[in-house]
Order: structure tokens, then C-alpha cells, then sequence
């Protein structure tokens, strides 16, 4: 690989993991995490949550897969940008 497709694979990688980052905070689920003592208790909704509350475990699961599923779409398209251009 050259410099020029090399770059251009970091560059698509960053802005879709970028974008998958957004879009999965501005989709995460509706929930709501309990912790009495040693007992933890999470309830989800199934609608986009609205407050800006802290982000519970499922939430960050939500937003990680998202994140990386927009990395993977962005690698791919530096990929075929790279592949047009050799």
C-alpha cells in the first residue's frame, strides 16, 4: 500500500467510526439502571431515550456497536476508494 490509499483508509476509518459514534449516542435506548447494595437492577424502554442522563451499561453496549459497525462501513468505503484509484 502507498502513503496517499494508506491515508485515505485512516481518514474514511476516523469519520465513519465518528459518525457511527454520533449516530449511536442520538439512537441509544431508553433505560434506566437501579443499584440497591450487591443488587442491580437495569429496566429498558424500547424508545430513544431523550434526557441526558448518565449513560447505563447497555447504553454504551449500544453506542460501542454502533461506533464500530461505522468504522467497519468507513474502513470499507476507504477500501473501495483506494481500489478506484490504483
Amino acid at each position: 500500500m502507498t502513503m496517499p490509499v494508506r491515508s485515505n483508509l485512516i481518514v474514511f476509518l476516523l469519520i465513519g467510526l465518528l459518525v457511527g459514534a454520533v449516530s449511536g449516542y442520538m439512537t441509544r435506548p431508553e433505560s434506566a439502571e437501579i443499584k440497591l447494595g450487591p443488587l442491580s437492577i437495569e429496566v429498558k424502554g424500547n424508545q430513544v431515550a431523550h434526557d441526558n442522563g448518565p449513560l447505563t451499561s447497555s447504553q454504551v453496549q449500544h453506542i460501542a456497536l454502533i461506533t464500530l459497525i461505522g468504522g467497519v462501513i468507513g474502513l470499507g468505503v476507504g477500501f473501495a476508494i483506494g481500489k478506484n484509484k490504483a
